[in-house]
């Protein structure tokens, strides 16, 4: 039976050639070019209205400005705020690829101390005493120059990230539901819509805001994308291109009830890939498309021949449009081809990579909400009528795209002139709720290679924390201790992890791929082997539909990296602004800099079509994916400090809701590094000895490197597979503050953790152990514990709360920590230990323990099981921007 349409009751557009939604109707209703661009950078854009503090407006990248914009006038569009939404139960999902400017600008802005003292080396060592006289100071001279060009501040850490973006949306229109930023290449936004209709679907919140964007601010991505055989200029007709866009949505029946003008209605959604090792590729499987189609068709119910227009989003390669004409041709069947339209948004507004499918999206949800079918451009006259299928009333678009990696997707939209009434669905009450079993693991962390020597030094207190290596750190240039700046770190403690040096025995990968691959790729795909291997079939996997779902930073540090060594000039500009250098001759101060660049050795060497894939986040999913050969859509999802659980909620709703058979779920940071520990500094984060939550001394964290992974299906599907479960997620809640994107907050905590329980049948005081988020500042340890109390805290409970937090062995590992949270409550559930808390000498009294009542061991001690019920644990990870997501884990017991 098909599930509920989902309405689409909002929607902006904000595109050079098209600003607002009217605009970009206008653009599409004509055979004519768009109109002359305008830089959306240059859009002034009254950010005060936001209420965003001005001391923050200056770490805020040009992408969340505009995203905030494009959201503003979504909920204006669908009549907000004076039709109020709920807002408790309203997501905001962001969408977007590429690094941002302030990610760029931060991480340049510190690599530029390296350049700084090569400059005063160089001018040092020079034969003529005025060079040598300019020398004095000349790095701290030349790094105080680019602060100030760049744009310094202290909230750069927090203002930089993408899932800031959501978070910041969330705080400005007082949303409360999951704040989540993601990206898969150019089918970020395809990704992000169907992400919105599963939640809506599996009835998770009542509607969704979703935001994406491509904002193309270095040269870098033009550079990469056409090593990979894509024209980014000239007469290609892959032009990537900026564009931001948004959709308001909620289920049909919901729609229909608030009295919402209703654009069109998503029947279905599908997504699949098709995997294949090496570089990153386009799909050209004309058999794919026709098999993702035809299941969306068959789920929706809507004949083939009832679709009258097709939107299309396509990289221009030729083979990429002969595998979709052959699919189409084959969907389409006997339908006179004269009675199907095609068209591309692409042809107007150039390719918006990770907006690419939303714009689509609107284009065909504006030419059903019209009754105009689009014509194609160049071709002659405007859009014509769309009359109604006389025996349904309806009008059926459809939209569909090919991604970099392999991703294919396929949406069907209807458009009624009165929408139907709506009866949901009844889901099976066994998919609603139905457990989750954990039937792989993986984790590597410092000092610990895999998940077992994880365990192992938990249960011995054996940790990794200590002086950040040399090769990772330079103090000389980055530490400063007992000072905040924002050019060093008073602190250089931290959770370094080494970087493996060759992909798994089993993956035979070119030494060039290899090494163009991001710390996280590496690391992430050795925890996938090993997860992959403790399930032991994995083989089997290989035609379900899956996804592979990980919690990762947004821009990792390749990308950082290779954009700051295509930016010198920047840094030679600098230099040459400061006293010192501009006072000397012409002559002297470009041999200067010659010998500074000389020193500084930036990698300038031609791109390859491997390095892109190198430096993508969702391509720690997508070489997963494509070297084990999983039907497995590739993503990477950003919630802060959260990411991990957010990962994991994802691919748990995914599950429920019957979409997938299997995910490959987690998280992975690579957090100590120079840009990591300068930025937290400035902010006051860090604790200069060690991290220690909990602990009367707690003074900040000490970030951690590291990754775990974990390989789930629907109980009821691992039971007939005969699969080993090593433990059973029975809920994942989630919510945003909506107040401070820095401070801990109670209630928003206790919201997520009361989500969690609506999803099961037992009561928190059943509850034995909590594996917590422990930042080990003071305040954020005296909220969670608040927060815990609030929920956890029952007069009725048989024994105390066991309360711990990994994080003291192996330091914050941000991105990656739900993911460790997970496995050391999972393995310590396995082992019947509670875990101690390594280091806690003496306990906070300022901690609300008694009112749970809870205690923090200072040693692991057995784990007894209550008497007719297995052991249960809670696992909480909460993030910057107010995210704050929790789990509930129980004890599978053999029957």
């Amino acid at each position: 039976m098909p599930s509920e349409p989902v309405a689409i009751v909002g929607m902006a557009g904000l595109y050079p050639g098209a600003l607002g939604v009217q605009q970009l109707w206008r653009l599409f209703d004509t055979s004519a070019p768009a109109n002359e661009p305008v830089r959306l950078a240059d859009l002034d854009i009254d950010v005060a209205a936001f209420r965003i503090p001005p001391v923050q407006r200056g770490s805020m990248s040009t992408l969340q400005i505009l995203m905030a914009e494009a959201a503003r006038q979504c909920l204006a569009d669908a009549g907000y705020p004076d039709r109020p939404l709920p807002s408790e139960r309203t997501d905001v999902v962001v969408g977007t690829c590429f690094g941002l400017d302030r990610q760029y600008a931060n991480a340049l802005r510190i690599e530029g101390g390296r350049y700084a003292r090569e400059l005063e080396y160089a001018a040092s060592a020079d034969a003529d005493a005025r060079v040598r006289s300019a020398a004095r100071r000349l790095t701290g001279h030349v790094r105080d120059r680019l602060a100030h060009r760049l744009g310094a501040s202290r909230h750069d850490r927090v203002g930089e990230m993408a899932s800031t973006i959501p978070a910041r949306i969330a705080s400005i229109f007082q949303l409360l539901g999951r704040t989540v930023a993601l990206e898969a290449a150019d089918a970020t936004s395809f990704v992000a819509v169907d992400t919105a209709m599963t939640n809506l679907r599996a009835g998770t919140c009542d509607a969704v805001l979703v935001v994406t964007g491509q904002h193309n601010t270095s040269s870098l991505n033009d550079e990469a994308l056409a090593a990979k055989g894509l024209s980014t200029g000239g007469g290609g007709r892959f032009m990537l291109s900026d564009g931001i866009g948004a959709l308001l949505l909620k289920r049909q029946s919901t729609a229909v009830a608030d009295g919402d003008r209703i654009y069109a209605s998503i029947v279905e959604c599908g997504l699949r890939h098709d995997p294949s090792r090496g570089a990153f590729r386009y799909s050209t499987t004309a058999e794919s498309r026709y098999l993702l189609a035809q299941q969306c068709h068959q789920a929706s119910a809507v004949d083939p021949a009832s679709v009258r227009y097709v939107e299309g989003v396509a990289p221009g390669i030729p083979v990429v449009g002969a595998a979709d004409t052959k699919g189409f041709a084959t969907l389409f069947g006997d339908s006179a081809p004269a009675s199907v339209v095609f068209g591309s948004a692409i042809d107007r507004l150039g390719h918006t990579f990770a907006n690419a499918g939303l714009v689509a999206i609107t284009k065909a949800a504006l030419a059903l909400h019209r009754r105009r079918l689009p014509p194609q451009l160049g071709a002659l006259g405007s859009s014509e009528s769309w009359l109604a299928a006389a025996e349904s009333g309806s009008r059926y678009a459809a939209v569909h795209g090919s991604a970099l990696g392999g991703t294919l997707s396929y949406l069907l939209l209807e458009g009624l002139a009165v929408p139907r009434s709506v009866t949901t669905v009844p889901r099976r009450t066994a998919a609603s709720t139905e457990p989750i079993a954990i039937v792989g693991f993986g984790g590597a962390f410092a000092g610990s290679a895999d998940a077992t020597s994880f365990w192992h030094n938990s249960r011995a207190g054996r940790g990794g924390i200590g002086p950040v290596p040399a090769t990772v750190l330079d103090r000389d240039l980055y530490f400063a201790p007992g000072e905040i700046t924002l050019t060093h770190s008073y602190s250089d403690i931290g959770a370094a992890m080494p970087i493996p040096d060759r992909p798994p025995g089993a993956l035979h990968m070119t030494p060039r791929r290899y090494g163009a691959m991001d710390p996280a790729q590496r690391v992430a795909l050795a925890v996938a082997d090993e997860t992959l291997r403790r399930y032991g079939r994995a083989t089997e996997l290989a035609d379900r539909a899956g996804l592979v779902a990980i919690g990762s930073t947004l821009c990792l540090a390749t990308e950082r990296r290779r954009a700051g060594e295509r930016a010198l000039h920047e840094l030679e500009s600098a230099a040459a602004e400061v006293d010192a250098i501009a006072q000397l001759p012409a002559a002297d101060r470009a041999r200067l800099l010659e010998r500074a660049r000389y020193g500084y050795r930036p990698d300038t060497e031609p791109l390859l079509p491997a390095d892109l894939d190198g430096w993508l986040a969702s391509g720690v999913a997508g070489v997963i994916a494509g070297e084990y050969q999983l039907s497995a859509v590739p993503v990477a999802v950003e919630a802060a400090c959260a990411s991990a659980l957010a990962a994991l909620d994802q691919a748990v709703t995914a599950l429920r809701l019957g979409k997938i058979d299997y995910a490959l779920a987690g998280g992975v940071e690579f957090a100590c590094t120079p840009r990591d520990l300068v930025l937290c500094s400035a902010l006051g984060l860090l604790s200069p000895t060690r991290i220690n939550p909990f602990d009367v001394a707690a003074d900040g964290f000490s970030p951690g490197d590291g990754c775990a992974l974990f390989l789930l299906k629907r109980y009821s599907d691992a039971r007939r597979d005969g699969d080993e479960i090593f433990g059973l997620i029975r809920g994942v809640g989630a919510a945003n503050d909506a107040k401070s994107l820095i401070a801990p907050d109670v209630d928003g905590q206790m919201r997520a953790m009361r989500a969690a329980f609506a999803q099961v049948d037992y009561e928190p005081a059943t509850v034995d152990y909590l594996e917590a988020h422990g930042t080990g500042t003071r305040v954020g340890d005296r909220v969670e514990i608040a927060a815990a109390a609030g929920v956890y805290g029952a007069p009725q409970r048989a024994r105390p709360l066991v309360i711990g937090s990994v994080k003291s062995l192996i330091g914050h590992t941000f991105a990656a920590a739900g993911g460790a949270g997970l496995l050391h409550a999972l393995q310590a559930m396995r082992a019947g230990i509670y875990p101690r808390n390594a280091h806690l000498t003496t306990i906070n009294p300022e901690l609300p323990l008694r009112d749970i009542p809870a205690v923090l061991p200072r040693d692991s001690t057995p784990w007894r099981a209550e008497p007719g019920r297995p052991r249960r644990a809670g696992v909480s990870s909460f993030g910057t921007g107010g995210i704050n997501y929790h789990l509930l884990l129980e004890e599978h017991r053999q029957d």
